[in-house]
């Protein structure tokens, strides 16, 4: 009787070891997978917080960037204008441009023997600079002048394409002739001439103007339209030779 209560005693004690140990065992087990999860999801997050701090800093430098362009927008100046043409005339070979007013329109065939005149007219034309402008000057039976207004737009051009001047380009033989077209310039502290990129002008005059050979570059010339700049030579002006009604432009490359 005693064997068989001892025996019962170490068999309980045996079943109660094994379950006390595989409980253990389980709990143990669910810990490490709790353990394991939390981990996996603490991997996650810190992947996404890096991405979005990876976007934020894209974002970011992209912001900079922009700035940074808006504050520094290309303009030309007399350090840079030479290179700067003479690339963009490479780039750009038209010759024939067309000026629009409301008496008709004037072609102007460029000379490709003044690169940096040319290109510099293109690419004024390309940036419609000469949309905000007028014939605003007429000599009677001398010149038509154009490239000059009383408005804000224009001065807003200017600025943003920038402040510059273009040294002469004397094409050997070419004179101011009946239909010649030229760049204005200064006749203040302007000793070698250069000149203005803004404002050209049409000699209307049948005997030419030869008091100007040698002042200007001579980069053009009307090839259509000259009945269209005696038209406009004609219209009543102040004491100023500024046209009473303006004479608006528009300008555009043909090729």
């Amino acid at each position: 009787m005693f064997r068989m209560s001892f025996t019962r005693v170490i068999l309980v004690l045996g079943f109660a070891s094994l379950f006390i140990f595989y409980s253990c065992e389980d709990t143990q087990s669910k810990k490490t997978k709790q353990s394991v999860v939390e981990n996996e999801n603490d991997i996650s997050k810190e992947s996404t917080i890096n991405q979005k701090d990876s976007l934020k800093k894209k974002k970011t430098e992209k912001i900079e960037t922009a700035k940074a362009l808006d504050e520094e927008p290309f303009k030309l100046t007399n350090s840079n204008m030479k290179e700067f043409l003479l690339q963009y005339g490479k780039e750009n070979p038209e010759t024939l441009v067309r000026i629009s007013t409301k008496f008709g329109d004037i072609h102007i065939k460029l000379y490709k023997e003044s690169p940096m005149h040319r290109a510099n007219f293109i690419y004024l034309v390309k940036q419609k600079y000469f949309d905000e402008t007028f014939f605003y000057r007429v000599a009677k039976g001398f010149v038509i002048q154009g490239g000059n207004s009383d408005r804000t737009q224009m001065a807003q051009k200017r600025h943003d394409i920038g402040d510059y001047t273009l040294p002469q380009e004397p094409i050997k033989g070419l004179k101011h002739n009946r239909g010649s077209v030229a760049l204005s310039k200064q006749w203040v502290n302007n000793p070698s001439n250069r000149s203005t990129p803004y404002e050209f002008f049409i000699v209307i005059a049948k005997e030419g103007a030869p008091h100007l050979n040698g002042e200007h570059t001579i980069f053009g010339k009307v090839v259509k339209g000259m009945g269209v700049a005696d038209k406009i030579s004609n219209v009543p002006v102040d004491g100023s030779e500024w046209p009473k009604e303006n004479i608006f432009i528009k300008a555009e490359v043909i090729r």
